[in-house]
């Protein structure tokens, strides 16, 4: 869809709708997209141009094989930048990672071009690039950057799944948060927090933040700064700099992250390690989600079935939390989804019908993204839609069976094969009579649309024709009392219009029989 602010508006625009069909229901929110908000974040954190840095990297030496060529006889090196990409930051970890690599060896390429060992490429990325080079705190900048990209990048990378793991996402965006907030916030200020708590910690309050010479840019920008020689004045811009990226990372999380949301922190009731640790503290959640749902009218059965929900969780907390298997559960390792209908799918089917709701909250729009991918890689010029969904299907019942060699050759499969020619020409005979109803429709509403005008012409030429005909009795009339010129002069107007109305009439006649012969037509299609 649209930006985050256009898919707000059109979510309480929908809820506005939705409330009116089904006597004041509401959906469950659980706020946008986690993973879209965490890359946001992570971009807003930097003013400096690392982007360009990197880029320019790529750019100077991609696609130009001489300059490769002279790359690695002066540095005696085959490893190059890699690609940047300008819409997923965090895609780029390795792409500054390679950067850092090879600095050194970029400083002595183009120490070797202002020697003119090597010819100057007299590009804008070289220009970057030397410009770079003079501004001793470049590496600080790719190393802080470095650091914080693989604060983020776990998260990022195994929330992007199609499997039910909201139930962890209120705990790992927490952590994250609290990760961001332990390199520039005082620990005793972070101590015993609770997560409705973090969504609402002001950052801007300097009273909570650290001195900047003590925050935590992470041990490679620390040895990058060491190494700059640097003015202490100018290192403590930079901390200054770093600490203001982390706050705005944190900032917008806080707005746009889905922990402001009471459902979405109270989803770890269905985490067995949460139910086998904190039972208690699980019973409370799992009303908190009941009770949301009766309020916006999405559980069918009302209060007794909220009642039968939270008897049956707090059977299954009292003997299935117990199990060896809930405690040494992994999150992210196994489904969730498949281990909890094991152990309470039978026993308990109302809570299990409630869980299967919970579960289907989505945590993000990666697999609906992913699928535009897929539909980018399968479509050609001129694809109809029919063929796109068709190619859809064929795609994801491969994927399912793990390839094409594994795909089972089952009778009905054969069968379908065996009918498909004539399938297809039952199909164009189909398309064949729908083109000719399409064409013979069109047909019938040309001429609808022209006799409408014919109408339409005559009633205006038959006022005409009347309003000519009652002029011309009026001057009759006024050349009666008249004489000599006046009276001559009149009857000459009369006349003229009477001329006039007797051309119009014969128009109208034209245009009746036209009308006739279109409305003839009309009958016959």
């Amino acid at each position: 869809m649209d930006g985050p602010n256009v898919n707000f508006k059109f979510f309480e625009l929908f809820q506005a709708e939705y409330a009116d069909l089904y006597a004041g229901s509401q959906l469950i929110s659980v706020g946008s997209c986690g993973l879209h908000t965490v890359h946001h974040a992570f971009k807003t954190g930097f003013s400096w141009q690392v982007d360009k840095i990197l880029r320019a990297l790529h750019t100077l030496l991609h696609n130009v094989p001489a300059r490769r060529e002279d790359y690695e006889k002066t540095t005696r090196s085959t490893r190059f930048p890699l690609a940047w990409c300008g819409h997923r930051w965090l895609v780029n970890l390795p792409v500054v990672i390679r950067a850092l690599d090879i600095w050194s060896s970029m400083l002595v390429y183009t120490n070797a071009v202002r020697r003119k060992e090597l010819p100057n490429p007299g590009t804008g990325s070289f220009a970057v690039i030397e410009e770079a080079q003079k501004d001793p705190l470049t590496l600080p900048k790719l190393q802080f950057f470095r650091s914080i990209a693989q604060l983020f990048d776990p998260f990022l990378r195994k929330y992007q799944t199609e499997e039910p793991v909201m139930p962890y996402l209120g705990k790992y965006l927490a952590e994250l948060i609290k990760s961001l907030m332990r390199r520039f916030v005082k620990r005793e200020v972070l101590q015993d927090i609770t997560t409705a708590q973090l969504t609402k910690l002001d950052i801007g309050d300097k009273n909570i933040l650290m001195p900047v010479h003590c925050v935590d840019i992470g041990l490679g920008a620390e040895e990058a700064l060491k190494n700059s020689k640097s003015s202490d004045l100018r290192i403590l811009e930079f901390k200054r700099d770093c600490m203001q990226g982390l706050s705005s990372m944190v900032k917008k999380v806080q707005e746009k992250s889905p922990l402001k949301y009471s459902t979405v922190r109270q989803m770890d009731c269905l985490d067995p390690t949460v139910m086998s640790s904190d039972p208690d503290g699980c019973k409370a959640k799992m009303k908190g989600l009941v009770q949301t749902f009766l309020l916006n009218r999405q559980l069918a059965g009302g209060v007794c079935a909220g009642d039968t929900i939270l008897q049956q969780f707090d059977a299954a907390l009292s003997v299935k939390c117990r199990h060896e298997d809930f405690i040494s559960f992994k999150p992210m390792q196994k489904r969730l989804d498949v281990f909890l209908h094991g152990f309470i799918g039978k026993a308990y089917p109302d809570l299990w019908a409630f869980r299967k709701t919970l579960l289907l909250l989505s945590h993000g729009q990666a697999s609906v993204e992913r699928g535009f991918s897929v539909n980018k890689e399968i479509e050609t010029e001129n694809m109809q839609e029919e063929t796109l969904v068709a190619h859809r299907l064929v795609y994801d019942y491969v994927a399912i069976h793990g390839g094409v060699t594994k795909v089972p050759l089952t009778p009905d499969l054969m069968k379908s094969v065996m009918a498909a020619r004539s399938r297809y020409r039952v199909h164009l005979d189909e398309q064949r009579k729908k083109k000719e109803t399409e064409t013979q429709g069109k047909k019938r509403a040309h001429a609808e649309e022209q006799l409408q005008d014919l109408k339409v012409k005559r009633d205006s030429l038959h006022k005409v024709t009347e309003s000519l005909g009652k002029e011309a009795d009026e001057l009759a009339e006024q050349a009666e009392g008249k004489a000599g010129s006046k009276m001559a002069h009149l009857i000459s107007k009369s006349n003229a219009l009477r001329r006039a109305a007797k051309d119009k009439l014969s128009q109208l006649k034209v245009l009746g029989d036209e009308i006739a012969t279109k409305s003839a037509e009309l009958k016959s299609m």
